[in-house]
């Protein structure tokens, strides 16, 4: 856990001001569907803050910011993978080329997106879709 959050003028100097428009477009489609909760966390070695949504001990997803970068990771288990490759065609190419070059490790394929823009947003909704069906109205 963090010591501080950080404000949205030290997010907005992170990653800039386009990506942080996208960061919170992400964070109120997310929020929309899913009542979670929400933990800030050190970005380890490649990352200065981790923004982690959680349930019952369960990650939905993570999102990820540094200097003018911010990224989405969800793990997809076994079976979720499975849903994903009979479904991939419906996917835009870009998160079918991220998803195939991702590492598969022991507890899942985690699946790390660079977010440049909005535009794969109904995509990454779409995939924690088939991690955890939205809890909310």
């Amino acid at each position: 856990m963090l010591e501080k959050i950080p404000s949205q003028e030290e997010m907005t100097s992170l990653i800039g001001e386009t990506l942080f428009e996208s960061w919170k477009g992400l964070c109120e489609r997310i929020e929309e569907k899913y009542d979670m909760e929400r933990q800030w966390n050190s970005g380890g070695k490649r990352w200065k803050y981790e923004y982690k949504y959680r349930r019952g001990g369960k990650t939905l997803c993570a999102l990820y910011a540094k200097e003018d970068c911010f990224g989405f990771m969800v793990i997809l288990g076994q079976a979720e993978r499975e849903t994903f490759e009979r479904e991939r065609q419906n996917y835009f190419p870009e998160v079918q080329k991220v998803y195939d070059e991702s590492t598969t490790y022991h507890d899942g394929k985690w699946i790390m997106f660079m977010i440049e823009d909005q535009s794969l947003f109904d995509d990454m909704m779409q995939l924690l879709k088939i991690k955890r069906r939205p809890n909310k109205k």
